[in-house]
């Protein structure tokens, strides 16, 4: 079975973000766990959190998604801006625990004319300070386009950080398939050739979840815009492959296209079609 979602408004809480997914037809979904620009993290209850549970029980949901926001910056040349992404990062798995063996994805950061070793240090030792040991919650690198300064555009970069992190069991990798295509990976013409270099530098087994989306821009372009599945410079074909794959078709999907909730209704259904 096809495990797909998309991206989701934290605003209402768990449970109806559970209902909104299973209206749209999904069967997991993803959310910020706090405004993608920052900011305090909405007040979890109790009452939603067993509420949710249940319901994901009853709907089987076998993993959702929480994404870090977009200005948690591990490796930013500024001390305060570090320290916030520390304080937000710890928060997060703290509350990642009321629901228990999740996914927590965050973008590894910008190192901001540092350089890329110093960067990459940086982020490390983020991880070491908010990873514990009795945590239940896997968290996620993601794969990126390499716009800018950021960290984390090659399989070695995320590599690097993985190795320099103590408690690295508690580690995985969330591949996107605009940033990897922006980034250079040839996965429209040679998506087994990327998976194997994927296994020989982190080890398949580290890829955990799959950040869905078309490209507006070629490959190698390292722009990061995403397109609706189908208009994009990947395309249907490769989209059917990439969900199809043996190494990647028991992974759950996250749709991050841009898209209203009828729009990704619409992509999803066009998936579970072509899912073989």
């Amino acid at each position: 079975m096809l495990t797909i979602g998309a991206h989701l408004s934290s605003s209402k809480g768990y449970t109806a973000m559970l209902k909104q997914a299973v209206e749209i037809g999904a069967n997991t979904f993803q959310f910020f766990t706090r405004n993608p620009r920052g900011g305090n993290a909405k007040e979890i209850k109790q009452e939603d959190i067993e509420t949710f549970l249940d319901l994901m029980e009853k709907e089987s949901f076998s993993v959702i998604l929480a994404h870090a926001p977009y200005t948690l910056n591990c490796c930013s040349a500024k001390e305060e801006t570090r320290v916030f992404a520390l304080n937000t990062f710890a928060d997060d798995l703290k509350s990642m625990e009321y629901t228990p063996n999740q996914l927590y994805n965050f973008h590894p950061g910008s190192h901001v004319g540092q350089g890329e070793q110093k960067g990459i240090e940086l982020i490390s030792d983020a991880l070491n300070k908010v990873l514990f040991e009795d945590m239940t919650t896997t968290v996620l690198l993601e794969t990126m386009a390499g716009k800018g300064s950021e960290v984390g555009k090659s399989f070695e970069e995320l590599k690097a950080i993985i190795d320099r992190v103590e408690l690295n069991q508690k580690l995985g990798v969330c591949l996107d398939t605009c940033h990897v295509n922006d980034a250079g990976y040839d996965i429209i013409n040679n998506l087994d050739g990327v998976l194997e270099e994927f296994d020989k530098v982190l080890g398949i087994e580290r890829l955990k979840a799959i950040h869905l989306n078309d490209s507006k821009n070629p490959i190698g372009a390292h722009k990061d815009r995403h397109e609706k599945i189908g208009e994009g410079y990947i395309g249907n074909e490769a989209i059917e492959r990439i969900i199809n794959h043996a190494s990647l078709k028991h992974l759950p999907f996250y749709l991050e296209t841009p898209n209203e909730l009828d729009g990704y209704a619409k992509e999803i259904s066009f998936l579970k079609s072509i899912y073989k």
